[in-house]
């Protein structure tokens, strides 16, 4: 299965059954996950039915909690369930339906617990210290209630919650059908790739051909995507502009100021860190233009074209790995993060925790999925690049931090919040990266003639120029992380700021911000190709509410804890394995302190965007007066 190139890709029944993961491990038939869905509805009309006694006395809250807790844990398990399977195989009718029949269920349950919360909102402290001093076992739930108490302003009378729960699902259409839209029903044309080999663009081969050496298969790979989704780009604008209205309508429910302040509050993050992310990195655009214009001096170009962002501006350095080679390497890089986490990280690798190779119908991209009392479920679409091996590594650290919380934290409180939800994965990458550049430092030099030295100036020069590819790769990981998710971010507050002023949303005006956001944060030394005002068509996290600023502030974070964990040890260790055990039990924000990093400060992206400018200034020496 490794680097598989023909011009189809496998179904997923052809797939070794060691290359997918482990889905038995949550049902081992469709028979056990209907036996949960059961389960959790009569937990659910249990709870209902002690509705009038549930706040009578401490005992009566705690069994209602109880049952609200077991509930929502097994119609989450077969949520996941349902999720994995259909994010396999988008063709297989059997597993879209029952993904829709569970998020139907999943609606139906919330809409029948939805008096829950307003219920317990309307309990003095004064009578709530009475129920804490009447039952003992409430205790476990202290902080659930002390978590609604804060949102209290923001919550609505018990038929209002149960409308808005019964509209979830229909609020969330425009993200469904855009997911199907781009994983199931549409279809890219076939290019030839540098081999002269006929290939299909999909959206796994798609990153792969923008590294391509020859700038032909780069260019014809990005009018390829970009051509496909522009025939179609009045129908994805009328779905981004629903995505839109739907948050707009909650967030006006809700009495929030803004769809950011509604979407930020669930995590309790202020929204001044993200305005000030937004400020910090344009603040800082000069140092990405600089590397921008790098790239056109190195690659040899009169234009450079945003489809040469991302080749290796290296030359000859084009490593490919195996998976066996690619889970070797994220291993030995995160030695430093100690035994019992490398013992966890074999534990993945042999259990099949991960879903390693691309197949007809499987999710684009790569993710990891905790399951709570099971084990984490990672989804990659492997294809040999170093790029993979750092998305291993990366959804590796997503899958240890939900396992870290799981084990350490009560089912409610063990989901951490999506605010620190990059910061354990790019931490992983930060560890790789230093780990792979560690490894090319420059040896002491002995004295050496003839043939002895001609060699050794050759090895020499083969290390440097490894060393400048390993640089590019990580200057590649702050442009992707850092810069462009915060162009995406500022496109998200843009285009959300407009709809809230009563502009309309079309592909045209939507097309129009995008394109001049990426004219700002780009440059003068690209040309910033007319298609890529259609980049916006593409992105399923635009579809998440306000997520991707976050994998910006976790980088800045991780950049400064990896830092720790290598400088400090078992002290810095120790700090972080409680970060990554605390779930959410505390503020984000307050839970990151604890590791050592205070992102309520612009200090954090300051000093990663300082890194990001000291790597520069070595790339620009290590490339002075190189040749294309």
């Amino acid at each position: 299965m490794e680097n598989r190139r023909s011009v189809e890709l496998p179904k997923r029944s052809e797939v070794p059954l060691e290359d997918t993961w482990a889905i038995e491990d949550m049902y081992a038939s469709v028979k056990d996950w209907e036996k949960d869905i059961r389960e959790s509805k009569e937990l659910a009309q249990e709870a209902q039915n002690r509705k009038q006694e549930m706040t009578a006395d401490g005992s009566h809250l705690w069994e209602t909690l109880n049952l609200y807790a077991q509930c929502l844990r097994k119609i989450e398990l077969a949520a996941s369930y349902a999720g994995r399977v259909a994010d396999t195989d988008a063709k297989n009718a059997a597993g879209q339906e029952n993904l829709q029949k569970i998020m139907s269920i999943a609606v139906e349950l919330e809409t029948k617990l939805s008096f829950m919360d307003p219920m317990i909102l309307e309990l003095t402290p004064e009578r709530l210290a009475d129920f804490y001093r009447e039952e003992a076992g409430l205790e476990e739930y202290r902080l659930y209630i002390e978590e609604l108490a804060r949102r209290k302003a923001h919550r609505l009378n018990a038929q209002m919650e149960e409308l808005l729960a019964a509209a979830k699902e229909i609020r969330s259409t425009p993200g469904t059908v855009f997911g199907m839209f781009s994983n199931g029903d549409l279809q890219f044309p076939t290019i030839t790739d540098e081999t002269g080999e006929t290939v299909r663009l999909t959206h796994g081969r798609y990153s792969a051909l923008l590294n391509s050496k020859e700038r032909r298969v780069r260019k014809e790979a990005f009018l390829g995507v970009y051509q496909t989704y522009g025939k179609f780009r009045n129908t994805l604008g009328v779905l981004y502009n629903g995505q839109v209205r739907q948050l707009m309508f909650e967030a006006k429910a809700r009495k929030y100021a803004s769809t950011l302040e509604a979407s930020l509050d669930v995590s309790n993050v202020p929204t001044a860190v993200y305005d000030s992310l937004i400020e910090v990195v344009n603040e800082n655009l000069d140092k990405l233009h600089r590397y921008v214009a790098l790239r056109k001096k190195v690659l040899g170009l009169d234009e450079l074209h945003m489809y040469d962002l991302y080749v290796p501006i290296v030359a000859d350095v084009d490593k490919k790995f195996s998976f066996e080679e690619a889970k070797a390497i994220v291993l030995k890089a995160l030695e430093p993060m100690g035994e019992e986490y490398c013992a966890l990280l074999r534990q993945g690798f042999e259990r099949r925790w991960i879903d390693v190779y691309e197949n007809e119908g499987k999710r684009s991209g790569a993710y990891s999925a905790g399951v709570y009392g099971i084990h984490p479920y990672v989804l990659m679409n492997y294809n040999g690049s170093l790029n993979d091996v750092f998305t291993l590594a990366h959804e590796m650290g997503h899958a240890l931090h939900s396992w870290f919380s799981n084990r350490t934290q009560p089912f409610l409180y063990s989901q951490y919040k999506i605010f620190v939800a990059e910061v354990a994965s790019t931490c992983n990458e930060i560890l790789l990266i230093q780990y792979l550049l560690n490894r090319n430092q420059a040896k002491q030099a002995q004295p050496v003639e003839g043939q002895a030295a001609a060699e050794e100036a050759g090895a020499e020069k083969a290390r440097i120029s490894e060393r400048a590819y390993l640089i590019n790769r990580f200057l590649e990981n702050f442009k992707a992380t850092v810069y462009r998710q915060t162009m995406f971010a500022e496109f998200e507050k843009t285009t959300h700021s407009m709809a809230e002023r009563g502009e309309a949303l079309t592909a045209e005006s939507l097309s129009k911000a995008y394109y001049e956001l990426n004219v700002k944060y780009y440059g003068p030394q690209i040309v910033s190709d007319e298609e890529i005002a259609l980049e916006w068509a593409r992105i399923p996290h635009f579809y998440m509410n306000f997520y991707v600023y976050q994998y910006a502030t976790g980088f800045s974070a991780a950049v400064a804890l990896a830092h720790r964990i290598l400088t400090e040890g078992e002290t810095a260790l120790s700090a972080y394995r409680e970060f990554l055990s605390g779930g959410c039990t505390r503020p984000p924000v307050e839970l990151l302190k604890i590791a050592g990093v205070d992102m309520s400060s612009k200090e954090p992206v300051r000093e990663a965007l300082r890194v990001f400018g000291e790597l520069l200034d070595e790339m620009e020496r290590l490339t002075e007066g190189s040749e294309p």
